[in-house]
């Protein structure tokens, strides 16, 4: 009896491992250039007033994760192929670009990352963003993501060390744990800006399309769905139990001294308490690994969503020759944003925080598709959404559209 229980149990670890990936993978990558700046940004300038925000940004992370892999479990389609499917090529052109301007801004966030990480060692941004944006080209061409992947995902780890860090400074957790469920919103600008920049860091327009062809490339189906869900809502837990760590490091050692974040020395100064004279060091680390990561997803992501959405080859299997929009596509998205980042006297974390309002207000659209599809009984059947999973995802939808125009209200007539 132990012997067939050990066994069992073998099984299931073997199958949760299997299927392990899409949730995890997804929202590791949301902590990427993006997510570092916008949270030492939120707690920098706001200290934990914005901490009640991460409550509902996982709940919501969750539920439309989850939708996207519903969608490609059923359907075994990626989103771009069946928005067309469903919508119509002029719809679809509608939906695709919004992702390409999303995306593109989200990449350049990335390369922003890398050139503002090697700063801090005094590394030119015109050297650095070069080299690595050739180095991720040549990568991706010769067909070795997945191996890069993990080596990024392993250095994403980093990201312990603002757990360490929070507990190291001891800060005040009982005013953090108050205000992460006592909402405070300030009707100005900058608040605004950041409130949006904070929703588009941690749902993104690309992200939907990613977990949903995941779990397709790996062959997955409706007989992998508990496992799945389980492994979606652990990674929305897991992304923004870091982002809380993030903000309550930052909140601890700038916010008193009143220190805004320009750029990436500012936001080094957290982690002091922690590494001293190290804590440039163990930042840019970090902060690269992130942006890595982020730079090698984004341009694949983008080009597989539109070669599917509109018919043309795609995949690493195919040669230049066969598959030539695909690479076009990623190279494309590799050069623009660095040529952006390379415009002088550009505020590399200005840069970064500008995408992730750009996600946040574009994100809107992408999620409009999602749930006309999720919600149709014809393409789902019985796992068609539920009333709880529609209330969220559309509590989402409003919020985004309610804060795009009071920012840009704001923005207008202070």
């Amino acid at each position: 009896m132990i012997r067939r229980f050990f066994k069992q149990l073998g099984l299931k670890l073997a199958l949760v491992a299997a299927v392990l990936g899409p949730g995890v993978i997804s929202a590791t990558a949301d902590n990427d250039a993006g997510g570092i700046a916008t949270y030492s940004i939120v707690g920098a300038h706001f200290g934990t007033s914005m901490l009640w925000v991460l409550i509902l940004l996982t709940l919501a992370l969750a539920i439309t994760q989850e939708m996207g892999m519903r969608i490609g479990l059923v359907t075994r389609q990626g989103l771009g192929g069946i928005i067309r499917e469903n919508f119509g090529v002029r719809l679809t052109v509608l939906a695709m670009l919004a992702l390409v301007v999303a995306n593109l801004g989200t990449t350049a966030a990335e390369f922003a990352g890398i050139a503002a990480s090697f700063s801090l060692f005094g590394v030119s941004k015109y050297v650095i963003v070069p080299i690595m944006g050739l180095l991720v080209w040549v990568i991706l061409y010769k067909g070795s993501f997945k191996l890069t992947q993990r080596i990024f995902l392993a250095f994403s780890l980093l990201y312990v060390v603002y757990v360490v860090n929070a507990f190291f400074i001891k800060p005040d957790f009982g005013r953090a744990l108050q205000d992460l469920v006592s909402p405070q919103i300030a009707w100005n600008a900058s608040f605004l800006f950041t409130l949006v920049a904070l929703i588009g860091t941690t749902i993104t327009p690309w992200g939907q399309f990613f977990i949903q062809s995941y779990v397709v490339d790996h062959g997955l189906d409706t007989r992998h769905y508990a496992l799945e869900k389980i492994e979606v809502y652990f990674g929305a837990l897991l992304t923004n139990a870091i982002s809380f760590f993030i903000i309550i490091s930052t909140a601890a050692t700038l916010y008193p001294l009143g220190i805004r974040i320009e750029g990436a020395v500012d936001a080094a100064r957290a982690l002091e308490p922690l590494a001293g004279h190290l804590a440039q060091v163990l930042f840019a680390g970090g902060l690269f690994a992130a942006s890595m990561l982020g730079a090698f997803i984004l341009p694949v992501t983008t080009a597989y969503a539109l070669c599917e959405a509109f018919g043309w080859e795609a995949g690493f299997d195919t040669t230049w020759k066969n598959g030539k929009v695909f690479y076009s596509i990623i190279l494309l998205f590799i050069i623009l944003p660095s040529l952006l980042v390379l415009i002088p006297g550009i505020s590399l974390f200005k840069l970064i925080l500008l995408a992730q309002n750009v996600n946040g207000i574009l994100l809107v659209f992408i999620l409009l598709f999602v749930m006309k599809l999720v919600n149709n009984k014809r393409l789902m059947g019985e796992y068609v959404n539920k009333p709880f999973s529609n209330i969220i995802a559309w509590a989402t939808i409003a919020c985004l559209i309610i804060l795009s125009l009071l920012l840009v209200g704001s923005s207008l007539f202070g």
